[in-house]
């Protein structure tokens, strides 16, 4: 039981150490390159010695399928590596191979292992003439050809990459300041662009490895042959002509079996270095193509078919060719034309298209069956205010509301309708298209008969009663509406609560591409330079969601410049910016029929609390208030506020401009109405009144 307990504990530990020294390991990477640099010291039996070769020559295989199925050539970013090792490989095995034909080329053909001894006289066919021949063509068209060629590639590739890295940094940040990606999406992009301009610069300097290995190769062959014929004419008493067979068949032989694997690399690094912006694999790149078009195909053919009834040439290879290009061409042309003819003639729509279900109104009023005489008819009131109103947003806010589209809704109740944003509900109500509204002033209950109700923009009570009775409602002080304005204003503010959302990017664009010529400078300059369209759009939404007018885009463009003048460009910050250079503006939005601006201040204590609140980095702070705390100022906001607007005041929370966006958050969900400001964006010539404190 002990024996099996302890061999139990053994096993696995003796596994992980094994592991260690795997090939795919730190470890064994280590051992497998100190190995490759002792082959270049010690001497290397025989056996190891075909060992490696037949590694060379299957690594090179290896490493061209890789290179001829890859979608890009980052995927290969260990290949600059790669190649390195695969070099160092093939000399080492080269000055390996030169021992063992400087020391035992005498003693015969297999001296040197078998592989070269295979290479040098099967592939040779037993003359050393055309082993050297076949050797220097080899040579001349890897040094020469691939290997210069892969290296202009590769360093024009580095050189352009390396340029065009400020660009792509910029676009970068450009896309993360605008929001179009997070911070996550940022990081990678910054590391593939790093990757990548690394890739193609360690390209440029491997391409010289795959040159230094073509020259050492030449080298080596003249040593091994000069060296063999000195050795066996002065030391071992050969004759010339058996020298000669002997050292340079080895020679030969060592330079087939040196020569085939690094051409088979080197053409791995050109088809690398050439696939650039081509996409996915080479051999499928290459068919569609080549293919893509009937005409090349069958031009092609016409030229097989020539050269075929040429006296001399042989017809059968030409025409078998051309037979191949023909078909090729036939099917191409045929595809298109073949659907062209089955495909039957397209039905008569009768209905509309699908696709058009999936358009977003952007504004919709759905009615009831009973309202539709709102907005058809003689007394069609809803159509013509719904044009004031969206001539009125774009006098104050700077932008024109989308289409207003307004359709039926069976579904609905007959008097019922239903505000709808981007196909969300957005508001509704009740309405009686017979009968007015009456609102007393003061909100309490008008002091008439009629149908009890509450007021749907602002939740008021109010009565529904007969058109007789208006002279009295009248009379008696009270606001008398119709169904028609009823609905407009309900409208009208549901559109205020969400213009933001209404501010589309074409909609942006659209106002950039209006300014004035004297502002053309402005919009060139900033876009997209320092900030794309995009995040314009998310500044602009951004005071359209606190109801900031952006009729005044200049002075809002100028603040944006400004601001991304400095090193954080994040949207909140340049918010922040702007709305200190709109400071004029919003005072006087803010300013009441008494000419000041009602403030509601924060205390010290709750300014420092909030302060302290505060947490992460400069560029994104987030609240972490504790929810008692929280409760505590809300109830302290309610009261405050309540007590305010008794007096008929709209009161406006002041704050300091580091806690502002974070008070907002707040405030916006129990008074979205209740403006917040910072104190930098109250003007100084403007007129405050404090009519409150928290």
């Amino acid at each position: 039981m002990a024996d099996a307990i302890a061999t139990t504990s053994i096993l696995p530990a003796l596994t992980g150490r094994i592991r260690q020294f795997a090939p795919g390991s730190d470890i064994g990477l280590a051992i497998g390159v100190v190995a490759l640099l002792s082959v270049l010291i010690l001497p290397l039996p025989t056996m190891l010695l075909d060992l490696g070769l037949a590694l060379s020559i299957t690594a090179g295989v290896l490493v061209l399928m890789v290179a001829l199925f890859l979608n890009r050539p980052l995927d290969f970013s260990s290949f600059p590596t790669l190649l390195l090792l695969t070099t160092l490989l093939r000399l080492s095995l080269n000055v390996a191979v030169t021992r063992l034909i400087l020391s035992h080329g005498n003693e015969g053909p297999l001296a040197a292992g078998h592989v070269v001894a295979a290479f040098g006289g099967f592939l040779m066919g037993g003359d050393v003439v055309i082993g050297l021949i076949i050797f220097s063509i080899l040579l001349v068209v890897n040094f020469m050809v691939i290997t210069k060629g892969s290296g202009r590639i590769a360093e024009v590739a580095a050189r352009f990459s390396l340029d065009a890295m400020p660009g792509k940094q910029m676009a970068i940040d450009a896309d993360l300041s605008s929001g179009i990606i997070d911070d996550k999406e940022a990081r990678r992009r910054r590391k593939e662009l790093e990757a990548e301009s690394g890739f193609y610069g360690a390209m440029d300097g491997a391409a010289k490895f795959v040159r230094g290995d073509a020259i050492a190769a030449l080298i080596i062959t003249v040593i091994n042959i000069l060296g063999g014929l000195t050795i066996g004419l002065l030391r071992h008493g050969m004759s010339f002509s058996d020298a000669a067979a002997t050292f340079t068949t080895l020679t030969a032989g060592d330079g087939l079996v040196s020569q085939i694997p690094a051409l088979l690399v080197s053409t791995a690094a050109g088809i690398v270095v050439t696939k650039g912006g081509m996409e996915g694999t080479a051999d499928a790149a290459l068919i569609r193509q080549l293919g893509s078009s009937p005409k090349p195909l069958a031009m092609a053919a016409g030229a097989a078919t020539l050269l075929a009834l040429l006296p001399g040439l042989p017809m059968l290879p030409f025409m078998a060719l051309a037979g191949l290009a023909g078909t090729g061409a036939w099917l191409r042309h045929k595809a298109p034309a073949d659907a062209a003819v089955d495909t039957p003639a397209p039905p008569i729509i009768t209905e509309q298209p699908i696709s058009d279900a999936l358009r977003i109104d952007m504004i919709r009023l759905e009615l009831g069956y009973g309202l539709l005489p709102l907005a058809g008819g003689d007394t069609a009131r809803l159509t013509e205010q719904i044009k004031g109103l969206r001539r009125a947003i774009a006098t104050e806010m700077g932008f024109v509301l989308p289409p207003v589209r307004i359709q039926d809704n069976m579904a609905l109740g007959a008097n019922n309708y239903s505000i709808r944003i981007k196909e969300i509900e957005a508001g509704s109500g009740e309405l009686r298209p017979t009968m007015l509204l009456v609102m007393d002033p003061k909100g309490g209950a008008p002091p008439v008969e009629g149908e009890p109700t509450r007021e749907p923009a602002f939740g008021l009570p109010a009565l529904w009663i007969d058109p007789v009775l208006k002279e009295e409602a009248l009379f008696r002080g009270c606001t008398v509406v119709d169904p028609a304005s009823v609905l407009t204003t309900h409208l009208t503010e549901v559109v205020r609560e969400n213009m933001s959302e209404l501010l589309s990017y074409a909609e942006t664009q659209k106002l950039l591409d209006e300014q004035p010529r004297e502002q053309q400078k402005l919009v060139a300059d900033l876009i997209p330079s320092q900030l794309s369209a995009g995040g314009v759009q998310r500044v602009l939404q951004s005071l359209l969601a606190e109801r900031i007018s952006i009729r005044d885009l200049s002075t809002i463009l100028e603040g944006i410049q400004e601001a991304c003048s400095g090193t954080n460009r994040t949207i909140a910050i340049i918010v922040a910016h702007v709305r200190t250079r709109l400071a004029r503006q919003i005072s006087d939005s803010h300013t009441g029929a008494g000419g000041y601006i009602p403030l509601v201040t924060l205390s010290a204590e709750w300014e420092a609390a909030f302060a302290e609140a505060l947490s992460g980095p400069a560029e994104d702070r987030q609240l972490a208030m504790a929810p008692s705390q929280l409760q505590e100022f809300m109830q302290k906001l309610r009261t405050t506020l309540d007590a305010a607007g008794t007096s008929g005041d709209a009161p406006v929370l002041l704050t300091s401009g580091g806690i502002r966006s974070h008070v907002r958050a707040i405030v916006e969900r129990i008074r979205p109405s209740t403006p917040v400001l910072a104190q930098a964006e109250i003007h100084p010539r403007a007129r405050i009144r404090t009519v409150g404190t928290i």
